[in-house]
């Protein structure tokens, strides 16, 4: 145990109920946890603050034992990922609200008109209560502690689901959650998928979940009838526009960047390309160098990472079982391995649209190449389809970006760059349509999980009399202007 837990833990004594393992044991400690949100808001900055002090000491301390439960849940998962991905956006994002969170929380003024001056308006932010949070497993420490950091700054208490299919992960947060903060803030708790379902169906103040578009649909039926606001951080595929302009060395080399993190298990990643035809066989070529120059012996290389489990590796492989080979570019000169679940990158040509492998979000290092005539063309088929997460476009002409940008929806869209809008603490993160629902980061996620509430303060002196029954000439003259 470190100092930092020590001089916790002399304020706050651990508590065998931070943990929940049942149905029972959940449904008990939510209970206490709505019972406290309700007799004991947390309305000051000073006590959010200090939970978030809570939370960079947490991860401060235990950072080596996090990466490492991942990488064995993982089977090898970088811990350079590790810290890049999970731990680097957590510490910024805790900074980032240690900034603001003050300021955000503070009633604001709101414009009025001046038919009810001298009275005025404000927005007074307030702890909606007990937030729940569903992790996923792709990036289970900084998909906990990301919404974390929105629910402390907002003055929540949280109740935080793990993923089952990374176990050891789970059981180490939880471990360091129980050492880092009272069960009077946070329950982690753990289990198989009927203790998720029986989680979703709890009436939070809030229900935030992060994974695919058809699990996504079941949460936000289990939280219906209870009334309880969902934000679905979903999937779906996130295309890739690279105009006729692009630089097509850099737009390799971010692509492939974003599809070879964690092995292409990114909610985020560039799912397809569209590129045009002329492209293609240069646009294979620069991958395999950039592979050859970033992943060298990529079968031994600790700065790749594996698939999850067997389950999802299966899956993978069978969406490249049922194309035909002469679609299929290997990147690398290994194989896949089922028994180490290294599955190395690779490039699949004109894929038919109704293909597995484009009708499913991939979630691995399969990368597509689409060939368009236009940017209509383009620009068409993303419409034409579910609306993503989110968009990357390359290129140099401004006419032809504004016009991806005002013609096109989704979750988020970085031009001549991929995934780095999530690590934006002043951008809201979050999916449209199929790809989700809500968004939170920074501000908007301090908004989202806070009750944003309407103040009307008249003053001492006001006309308000004037507008009571009977109503005589002077009402009616005033509504005769009013109702023009």
């Amino acid at each position: 145990m470190t100092d930092n837990t020590q001089n916790i833990n002399e304020h706050m004594p651990h508590q065998a109920s931070s943990i929940a393992h049942t149905a029972e044991e959940m449904r008990a400690q939510f209970e206490h946890l709505q019972a406290l949100s309700r007799t004991q808001p947390i309305n000051d900055w000073a006590t959010r603050e200090t939970q978030l002090d809570n939370l960079e000491m947490m991860l401060s301390d235990n950072q080596a034992s996090f990466a490492s439960a991942i990488s064995a849940d993982f089977g090898h998962r970088s811990e350079s990922e590790t810290q890049f991905a999970e731990l680097f956006p957590s510490f910024t994002g805790i900074s980032h609200a240690k900034k603001h969170g003050k300021k955000w929380m503070k009633p604001q003024r709101a414009p009025i008109s001046a038919l009810y001056m001298p009275a005025h308006n404000e927005i007074q932010p307030q702890p909606l209560g007990v937030v729940g949070i569903m992790v996923p497993w792709n990036y289970p420490l900084f998909l906990a502690v990301g919404p974390m950091i929105d629910a402390l700054a907002a003055g929540n208490r949280i109740m935080i689901k793990m993923s089952e299919a990374a176990p050891k992960f789970a059981q180490t947060f939880a471990d360091a959650v129980a050492r880092y903060f009272s069960s009077d803030m946070i329950c982690v708790v753990l289990g198989e998928v009927d203790i998720a379902v029986a989680f979703s169906e709890l009436p939070f103040d809030h229900l935030l979940y992060t994974g695919s578009t058809a699990v996504g649909k079941k949460v936000m039926a289990a939280a219906a009838p209870n009334l309880t606001p969902v934000t679905l951080e979903l999937g779906g595929k996130s295309p890739v526009i690279v105009l006729d302009d692009a630089n097509l060395e850099s737009a390799v080399n971010r692509v492939m960047m974003g599809k070879t993190l964690n092995a292409g298990q990114t909610c985020i990643a560039p799912d397809y390309v569209l590129i045009p035809r002329r492209y293609h066989e240069s646009f294979i070529q620069a991958a395999k160098d950039w592979m050859d120059k970033h992943y060298p012996n990529i079968e031994h290389n600790p700065d790749y990472s594996r698939i999850i489990n067997g389950a999802q590796f299966e899956r993978v492989k069978g969406y490249l079982n049922a194309l035909p080979s002469e679609q299929v570019h290997a990147l690398t000169s290994i194989e896949a391995n089922s028994e180490t679940r290294l599955m190395p990158p690779v490039i699949v040509r004109e894929p038919a649209l109704d293909s597995e492998v484009m009708e499913n979000e991939i979630f691995a290092p399969i990368l597509p190449l689409i060939h368009y005539e236009t940017l209509d063309d383009a620009i068409h088929l993303v419409n034409s389809r579910p609306r993503p997460l989110a968009l990357y476009v390359f290129g140099e002409h401004q006419g032809d970006i504004e016009q991806v940008r005002n013609r096109t929806v989704s979750g988020g869209l970085c031009v001549n760059e991929v995934l780095m809008h999530v690590a934006q603490h002043d951008l809201p993160f979050g999916g449209v349509g199929d790809s989700g629902t809500g968004a939170y980061h920074g501000k908007a996620g301090f908004e989202r999980l806070s009750h944003m509430k309407p103040v009307f303060v008249q003053a001492k002196l006001n006309g308000m009399n004037l507008l009571l029954p009977p109503y005589g000439g002077l009402f009616k003259k005033a509504m005769a202007l009013f109702l023009k």
